[in-house]
């Protein structure tokens, strides 16, 4: 052991012969506590984002108990610090507005109270991403649990992908091919258990990447939240916190540069969603480390895409993946790619880890010489329209718009494309190209998942499903189509999203990594100096303070004052 009872951050509260732990101690024997149950043992903060609005952490409620279970079998003593919930599809205008919102109070929750580690439990879109980067910056043992993935979707005999399906048939429905009865009927049918979504969309993305990092037990990512398997990990993750806080084992030690490569061989190996690109920006520049956009491109060019999970894949789901073998088979078949040498929450390294990984369906989890996708997950464009950049996920895309050009279609905001996008009279072909401004972290505000712009409802009725989409919005991870993505810089801030005018050309060659305005830098400094000054979103409150600190999309959109590189690192609270 790294540690004694007295090197515990729980004994500078407790332990001392003096007034103020006098206080402490007392107000834990008011709550009915006995300092038999806590002192000389590691406190473990349990920072739990369930809330009566998160549907994906809905069995977070008693799960917690199972992580308060290991933690006391293994000698701790459990704390449970209720955080900010973030529910993906209920938080308006966006979750992305708060993910640093949770990632502040994460980090504050562990350092202002007497814990000795911290076991956090997430798994919907922004929550994996926000406690990590908390938990990184408090610098205590920490340990992740995924809330999983929930259970297949089910209607009419079609087995349903949460998010990918709903798209789909939605645009049906817009073409009159469902009816309303088949919707409703699909309604309850797409999302039947607790758990996040079991496409291969964000949550599921970050919660295997959260795997990869080496800050869960390794595989638990994959187990479907509905699983008893998950309830043995939930406990079995409260038993090895109280292990690592013995050893010191820190998320800076877990966390190391050859790490964050291992994180990006396996997303694009994964199909993963383009959110993770900004997401493992933020985090790795949170532990000291200039992880960029290029790359992720550069091991795109390497690494095919295995995993045939939905939206890349086109019939296997998260619950197919978890028992064809899961994140450990997929990572034995990357292991060219991987620096096994890499240690997890375990205190041992992958290749100790995934001595016993099999994979058991080789259709759900390919061989290197049999991917679903020649190239990995994601390409990163550049050129005049996004000269810092901009992500597309080509696995998800009509092979056919990957080399394309078209005139603009441009609508300013949200509100004016979904007012127009179904008019009948709507001055679009399926060569055009639709484009959408001011959704970036500034101008949405907050980056909504706005990127998946819907198809016109006239093309829709003659059969055309996908077009190129280019905005400065993100878009869910269960989506799907040639949508351009996180332009950057975004076009509230004068970027050159924000010149564009209906009938411009834009080509676009993903092959040759290219986003191009086809007119003339005369005629784009002349409409710059037209631009007008962007109204405020915010004049106060959180709103305020994130406008003035967010970072754009290709920098991970953290706060510039939370980064690893702002100021002095901060010490140990007083206790006076």
């Amino acid at each position: 052991m790294a540690k004694s009872a007295s090197d515990l951050r729980s004994a500078r509260y407790f332990e001392p012969d003096d007034f103020r732990s006098f206080g402490h101690r007392s107000r834990m024997a008011q709550m009915g506590y006995t300092g038999e149950e806590y002192r000389g043992k590691p406190v473990i903060a349990i920072i739990n984002t369930w809330s009566d609005l998160n549907q994906c952490h809905a069995h977070f409620k008693t799960r917690v108990d199972d992580v308060k279970r290991g933690i006391l079998q293994a000698g701790g003593f459990p704390v449970e610090l209720p955080a900010l919930s973030l529910s993906e599809s209920k938080v308006k205008p966006t979750t992305m507005l708060y993910r640093n919102f949770l990632a502040m109070e994460t980090e504050e929750l562990i350092r202002s109270h007497p814990v000795d580690g911290a076991v956090l439990m997430g798994g919907c879109d922004k929550t994996t991403p926000g406690l990590i980067l908390g938990a990184t910056s408090a610098g205590v043992p920490a340990i992740y649990v995924p809330a999983g993935p929930m259970l297949r979707g089910n209607w009419h005999g079609k087995v349903l992908g949460s998010g990918s399906d709903a798209f789909k048939y939605w645009d049906e429905r817009r073409a009159g091919n469902i009816s309303t009865q088949d919707w409703n009927e699909m309604e309850v049918g797409i999302a039947r258990s607790y758990g996040h979504c079991m496409t291969m969309g964000t949550a599921s993305t970050m919660t295997a990447l959260a795997d990869v990092l080496g800050l869960t037990l390794p595989g638990t990512s994959s187990i479907p939240a509905a699983d008893a398997n998950h309830i043995r990990m939930c406990s079995a993750a409260g038993r090895r916190i109280v292990d690592m806080v013995w050893e010191d084992l820190t998320p800076n030690t877990i966390q190391t540069e050859a790490a964050y490569r291992n994180v990006i061989v396996v997303a694009m190996a994964m199909g993963c969603s383009t959110n993770a690109v900004i997401h493992i920006i933020a985090m790795a520049r949170r532990a000291g480390y200039a992880i960029t956009l290029d790359d992720f491109d550069a091991m795109s060019r390497k690494v095919p895409v295995l995993a045939n999970v939905r939206p890349s894949g086109d019939t296997y789901l998260m619950e197919d993946f978890y028992y064809a073998g899961g994140l450990i088979g997929l990572m034995t078949r990357l292991a060219p790619f991987l620096d096994l040498t890499q240690i997890n929450v375990s205190g041992k390294s992958w290749v100790e880890s995934l001595k016993d990984a099999k994979v058991y369906n080789e259709d759900v989890i390919r061989p290197l010489d049999k991917p679903i996708y020649e190239e990995g997950a994601l390409a990163v464009l550049r050129g005049n329209l996004a000269p810092n950049g901009c992500v597309m996920k080509p696995s998800a895309a009509a092979p056919h718009l990957l080399h394309h050009t078209g005139p603009a279609l441009v609508f300013d905001n949200y509100a004016e494309l979904k007012a127009n996008i179904d008019r009948d009279d709507l001055d679009v072909t399926p060569d055009h190209v639709l484009v959408l401004r001011n959704a970036g972290p500034l101008g949405g505000p907050g980056m909504p998942e706005w990127g998946m712009l819907p198809i016109p409802k006239k093309l829709v009725k003659q059969g055309v499903r996908d077009m190129v989409r280019i905005s400065d919005a993100r878009m869910s991870g269960t989506s799907y189509g040639a949508c351009i993505l996180h332009v950057s810089p975004e076009s509230y801030i004068g970027g050159p999203l924000s010149l564009i005018e209906t009938g411009d050309m834009i080509s676009v060659d993903v092959p040759a990594r290219s986003i191009n305005l086809e007119v003339s830098e005369e005629e784009l400094a002349r409409r710059r100096s037209a631009l007008p000054i962007p109204r405020k979103r915010y004049e106060r409150g959180y709103g305020w303070m994130f406008s003035q600190h967010i970072r754009q999309a290709d920098e991970g959109c953290d706060f510039d004052f939370l980064e690893t590189s702002f100021g002095r690192p901060v010490t140990e609270p007083d206790i006076y």
